[in-house]
């Protein structure tokens, strides 16, 4: 949406609120000059990081927070001024149906006041949410027919980390340290690493390097990859020491094949990785549209635990037609904050946790940043520790 339009629609937006609530809170308190201050801050602000940068780094930087920090607040605001008249509107009709005559500019200043309170607490408490380290979630995933040598190996997941305007090298150097400390077998991230050009962030991804895992750290695109320029980002990233898996695979031998004398022998304890660029990538670079088939494409038949890294949950079908063991994905953010969970279901299959799509586990994670406002509310961020075990 060019910036214009999407200016004049959050004025209006904002407009409309001020309507509903103002007249309310005026009635009943001598603050409501206060939220008419940020009502008019937010419609200021709340465009702002969708502008280009203009002027020195640190000044942008603190008008982006500030964009960013009122849409979250806004975003309930609206919300809960949607729902309070739905509220209003369904007293209305209860007290006219039982002849009665509530104090009305009682409730209505009642719940413009309450309206406020909600939509500036559940954003304080989203934004302490965002911004602590993400929590380990250890999720242990049955695998038919797993080798016994498999049985115990565990994946170190990120995903959605968004690296951009609030979340900055010390914010990532903080996950780092807490995937290190895990001792993983390998690491995976699950797209939509990044929220700008390697220009802009270079230093700000550098602690990535520092990951460590017996196997290494494989990275597949999100989306956000290819809006900040997909090409550039996989560079970096190669030199940054990180696999990027591109629609190929990777065959991990997870002991010692110092005496095999056979294929069998040699592949019996192998784990098959796989990687698919994002659903929608066909659109930014046709040669890097999405083909978990493809991904297999020359995979050692005897290699039967296959894991596919995809950004979106809804490769998944595609990859259970492939014959993938578990596939691993991102995007959704669990919906990050309420009532954004709920519309998450009309485009994925999946919003959060483990599934089953027909033989094949997949798992969504809630993301270890967040995208937007620094903000989340029922929907934690997470470091899962997958661990594949013997299906009994």
């Amino acid at each position: 949406m060019p910036l214009a339009s999407l200016t004049v629609l959050t004025t209006l937006v904002h407009v409309f609120v001020a309507l509903r609530l103002l007249p309310a809170l005026a009635a009943a308190t001598p603050a409501w000059p206060v939220v008419a201050v940020l009502l008019a801050l937010s419609a200021v602000c709340m465009p702002l990081p969708f502008v280009r940068r203009r002027g020195p780094h640190r000044l942008w930087a603190v008008v982006q927070w500030a964009g960013l920090l009122v849409m979250g607040w806004f975003s309930s605001l609206f919300l809960l001024t949607l729902v309070r008249d739905a509220g209003l509107l369904l007293a209305w009709a209860g007290a006219w149906a039982a002849g009665a005559a509530p104090d009305w500019p009682r409730w209505e200043g009642a719940s413009a006041i309450a309206v406020v309170a909600l939509a500036t607490l559940v954003t304080l408490a989203g934004y302490v949410n965002a911004r602590r380290t993400a929590a380990v979630r250890r999720v242990q995933v049955p695998i038919e027919g797993l080798p016994s040598q498999l049985d115990g190996f565990t994946i170190a997941q990120l995903s959605d980390l968004h690296v951009g305007p609030t979340i900055r090298q010390r914010y990532l150097q903080r996950v780092v340290d807490a995937v290190n400390a895990l001792g993983a077998d390998m690491v995976a991230i699950t797209g939509d690493l990044v929220d700008g050009t390697v220009p802009e962030l270079r230093e700000h991804v550098a602690p990535l390097a520092r990951l460590k895992a017996r196997h290494g750290t494989f990275v597949v695109t999100g989306n956000h990859e290819y809006y900040a320029g997909a090409p550039d980002w996989i560079d970096e990233l190669r030199r940054l020491g990180l696999r990027v898996l591109l629609n190929e695979h990777v065959v991990l031998q997870t002991r010692s094949t110092h005496g095999a004398q056979t294929d069998e022998e040699l592949f019996e304890c192998a784990l098959l990785v796989a990687g698919v660029t994002d659903y929608t990538a066909g659109h930014f670079v046709p040669a890097h549209a999405s083909d978990p088939q493809r991904a297999l494409h020359d995979a050692p038949p005897l290699v039967h635990t296959r894991v596919l890294l995809a950004h979106q949950p809804r490769s998944a079908a595609a990859a259970a037609e492939a014959g993938f063991s578990l596939q691993l994905s991102g995007h959704t953010h669990g919906g990050q904050f309420f009532p954004w969970n709920l519309f998450v279901p009309l485009q994925q299959p999946f919003t959060a946790g483990l599934h089953r799509l027909q033989a094949m586990w997949v798992y969504v994670s809630r993301g270890t940043g967040y995208w937007g406002p620094p903000k989340r509310f029922g929907a934690p961020s997470e470091i899962a520790l997958i661990t594949l075990t013997s299906a009994r």
